[in-house]
């Protein structure tokens, strides 16, 4: 069996490249999630009480970029998608995204604006409302 040493420089260069093949698997991963819109079941039946008053402040605020039941639409991303499961992306990455609008990232429907008007409850209310939407399509 014969040893192969690598030089510095070798190390180097193997390096980079095992580093840059782990960027290309996560964000592909990542993509592979955002690329497929229909991922995700929207919820069906009822809403229950406890997050309706969510349902009617996404309805009046949300809806028209990210679809009844927060589907998305041609103007905005789905919500019900794994992408955007609380191990990705937190509660408070949608009170900031509120606040203070998003830089496009995962999707290619623009940047999203700031909401006007919403307070830290109405978006807690929102959160809990889309996060009862993701359950019961069996994101998590």
């Amino acid at each position: 069996m014969r040893r192969t040493m690598l030089s510095g420089v070798q190390m180097n260069v193997w390096l980079r490249g095992a580093g840059l093949g782990v960027l290309v698997a996560v964000l592909a991963a990542c993509e592979s999630n955002a690329t497929n819109p229909d991922a995700a079941k929207p919820a069906g039946g009822a809403t229950p009480a406890d997050v309706q008053v969510g349902e009617a402040k996404f309805s009046a605020n949300c809806a028209a970029c990210h679809g009844v039941r927060a589907v998305g639409t041609k103007q905005g991303p789905p919500l019900v998608h794994k992408i955007y499961e609380p191990n990705h992306h937190a509660d408070v990455a949608f009170q900031r995204a509120a606040e203070n609008g998003v830089r496009a990232h995962h999707w290619e429907f623009g940047n999203m604006p700031k909401i006007e008007g919403l307070t830290a409850g109405d978006v807690d209310h929102i959160i809990r409302y889309v996060r009862w939407l993701q359950r019961e399509a069996g994101i998590y």
